[in-house]
């Protein structure tokens, strides 16, 4: 699975034991076919997600954003590059989120099946 790759290669998580003041977040897999125009399969798809919705705002985490152009700024800005004659290019980057960086720590659950954790131990 190229995710799981992705996450391995760059180094995203090491064992540890879970401090006492902390609490870990469970995880799982989203799954999702990708499809060709005339329908057959084109890939599958993973994505390891965070289930955050147990956290509570300004205990368990702090505000947080990822910088994503508005939609409406680049409606206003395609016609502009259109009138100059700009050449225009998309850029996509795989694993985007996994080049931030996180100030605070966190800590997941072991992946079950995958991460050789000893008990009490956890993804940090």
């Amino acid at each position: 699975m190229e995710e799981l790759r992705a996450l391995d290669k760059n180094g995203i998580w090491e064992l540890t034991s879970l401090p006492p003041t902390k609490k870990s977040i469970r995880s799982r897999w989203v799954f999702k076919l990708k499809f060709n125009p005339d329908e057959s399969i084109d890939k599958y798809k993973a994505r390891l997600v965070a289930k955050g919705h147990n956290q509570i705002e300004g205990v368990d985490y702090f505000d947080s954003f990822s910088p994503v152009a508005m939609f409406v700024i680049v409606r206003v800005f395609m016609p502009i590059a259109a009138s100059k004659f700009w050449p225009l290019f998309r850029l996509g980057i795989n694993n985007a989120f996994l080049y931030g960086y996180l100030d605070e720590e966190v800590y997941i659950d072991p992946l079950e099946g995958y991460i050789a954790a000893q008990p009490g131990q956890c993804a940090g």
